[in-house]
């Protein structure tokens, strides 16, 4: 029976359901999946950090209460944020990372992965920042230190389109896709449609928690295009950056315009999309596209997530699940260790 050592990077509503989920279901998965988790050390910027090489108890972490310093309640727990330490010397085999995501450089969290990488650690993360902008460079050092570097939840949650891709639709020659990528915009865009206007529809998001307090990232597609970036350097081998995306929001739409696209049998979507050109080049984008209601994303309301995989061997195929949610990404989390148990278990099984 294999034991894996978790270090949590982050400790908000993420890497909390994670615990929890071990809390709840450690033993169900030894039997399941066939192996179990140890917390080993938890790290958080307004909580503080903890570390006991022996084992943390998963359930009295996930209670423990949201206001600042508080692990420092835990025995050996600090104030202070000891983000190295912990991911350098608690003895974690996997560090989970789920802080928030920097845009602009995908730090501090682009750092704890390559800390854990550069230790010889797994790293498995729901961050979109360090991988849509140093994903080369932090593949090449797991791939040099011989671990694993993975982030199922960087796109669609604990809905899990990239594993998809690269595996269940291996061979179909996927071209390009398009998705609704991001629930908050969405969200928005379904409440219009009922009659709000903008600024009322993200009043109502935000009251729901579907969007911060600054709903830019999500309204003017920010998040779209770092998710775009993911996708189509992993699924169509570009080699884009975030300034090759063009941006556009959904700020700029009215009530009107929400009315004749009903009236016409259509609705407006923020759709991140890429695709593969017949000189070879990737054309990529994030716009408000006004879909016909026979088109598969058109019925894609709410919350929920959907991307639309194009290839050449079986035309369209789209997956839809949520694209937020604290248990949902969490499972994400969970997704991402069972593939590296699955992948050692194989390669013991190769090298017997």
């Amino acid at each position: 029976m294999t034991e894996y050592k978790l270090a949590l990077v982050g400790f908000g509503g993420v890497n909390r359901a994670l615990a929890q989920l071990i809390a709840e279901r450690n033993q169900q998965w030894k039997t399941e999946l066939g192996f179990t988790l140890k917390i080993v050390g938890v790290t958080d910027l307004f909580l503080g950090s903890v570390m006991d090489r022996h084992g943390l108890d998963a359930a009295s972490l996930a209670k423990l209460p949201t206001t600042k310093g508080a692990m420092a309640q835990l025995p050996g727990g600090t104030l202070d944020a000891l983000n190295e330490a912990v991911i350098k010397d608690c003895g974690a085999d996997i560090i989970a990372e789920a802080t928030f995501t920097n845009p602009v450089d995908g730090e501090p969290a682009t750092s704890f992965c390559r800390w854990a990488l550069e230790r010889g650690k797994h790293v498995v993360t729901t961050n979109k920042g360090p991988i849509a902008l140093h994903g080369a460079e932090l593949k090449a050092l797991a791939q040099r230190n011989n671990v694993a570097f993975e982030y199922e939840g960087s796109v669609m949650s604990g809905t899990p389109v990239i594993r998809l891709a690269k595996e269940s639709l291996a061979g179909s020659s996927i071209t390009g896709f398009e998705g609704i990528l991001n629930g908050t915009s969405n969200f928005v865009l379904t409440c219009m449609e009922g009659g709000l206007g903008f600024a009322e529809a993200v009043s109502q998001a935000q009251a729901l928690g579907y969007a911060e307090a600054d709903p830019t990232a999500d309204v003017e597609g920010h998040d779209v295009r770092l998710k775009v970036v993911i996708l189509a350097n992993e699924l169509l081998d570009a080699k884009l950056t975030v300034n090759d995306v063009t941006c556009n929001g959904i700020a700029s739409l009215t009530l009107d315009d929400i009315e004749k696209a009903r009236h016409d049998g259509a609705r407006w979507k923020l759709i991140g999309a890429a695709t593969r050109q017949a000189d070879g080049s990737i054309s990529a984008s994030v716009e408000p596209r006004l879909l016909s209601n026979d088109h598969p994303l058109a019925s894609i309301s709410g919350a929920t997530n959907a991307v639309s995989f194009t290839s050449e061997l079986l035309g369209a195929v789209t997956v839809s699940g949520p694209g937020a949610g604290r248990t949902e990404t969490a499972f994400a989390l969970l997704s991402d260790i069972i593939h590296i148990h699955q992948s050692a278990t194989l390669k013991q099984e190769h090298n017997l």
